[in-house]
């Protein structure tokens, strides 16, 4: 499934995103760098994922297309080595609250507070 419309969402620090279907997402910049498909975040296999901590102010300051079928996203930390496809933008919107629970969890078992209130967790908007 191919998005339709991709935006930056800056102020409210959200990527929106639109898909074929109607369906769209609104996924915090934070969501998006603690769930970064790249190797330093995921590893190279199971097991080796490195939870990202002290996330909850990044920005996303560019969004760069590459070919049909995904996006680099360029983040203030200088995190930018993930391709977003658009199976995993998808994923992440349809997965947010499940996986973003899950980051929590992890923090709180590490003893690892979170600093601000979690995002709200917005659920996806069918436009059609």
């Amino acid at each position: 499934m191919r998005p339709t419309a991709i935006k930056l969402r800056r102020q409210s620090r959200v990527l929106e995103v639109t898909f074929e279907d109607g369906v769209q997402f609104q996924l915090p910049f934070e969501y998006l760098r603690v769930y970064s498909p790249s190797a330093e975040v995921r590893g190279h296999g199971p097991g080796q994922e490195t939870l990202q901590i002290a996330k909850h102010e990044v920005q996303i300051t560019t969004v760069e297309p590459v070919g049909n079928y995904a996006v680099r996203l360029v983040f203030d930390d200088g995190h930018d080595t993930g391709l977003y496809t658009w199976a995993y933008l998808h994923e992440l919107g349809s997965t947010q609250g499940t996986k973003w629970q899950h980051y929590l969890d992890r923090l709180q078992e590490l003893n690892i507070p979170y600093p601000t209130p979690a995002p709200v967790q917005r659920p996806p908007i069918k436009l059609k």
